[in-house]
């Protein structure tokens, strides 16, 4: 049984900072890629990062250079770390995986962008 359980969102200013945390069930966790995605009010779930089991990472365009993704195995947590954060960050965030031919989601966290 795969669990992903979101936390550390909540309300931040424009410039501010936040770490994400995915704290997953199960012995798939370190052979498997993460991904986080998010979803803003009234739009569809976009991609934001990826850490593949190798460690690899890629990023959307639109938080690359602001936002790190990384895991840590021992703990079977994955971990984004949101910096220099904008109102359009504004969004439920999820963790993702793919394992046994199902999608695995998270329920989510809301990080919240505004003065």
């Amino acid at each position: 049984q795969v669990q992903l359980v979101e936390s550390g969102g909540g309300l931040v200013q424009p410039g501010g900072s936040l770490r994400l945390s995915c704290a997953a069930s199960g012995s798939f966790f370190s052979f498997n890629a993460m991904d986080w995605y998010r979803q803003a009010p009234g739009k569809e779930r976009e991609f934001v990062a990826r850490i593949a089991s190798s460690g690899t990472t890629n990023y959307a365009s639109s938080i690359k250079g602001r936002f790190t993704i990384s895991r840590d195995n021992a703990k079977n947590t994955m971990y984004l770390q949101m910096n220099s954060l904008r109102p359009e960050d504004t969004a439920i965030y999820y963790c993702s995986t793919y394992y046994g031919g199902f999608e695995y989601w998270g329920q989510g966290t809301q990080v919240t962008v505004s003065s």
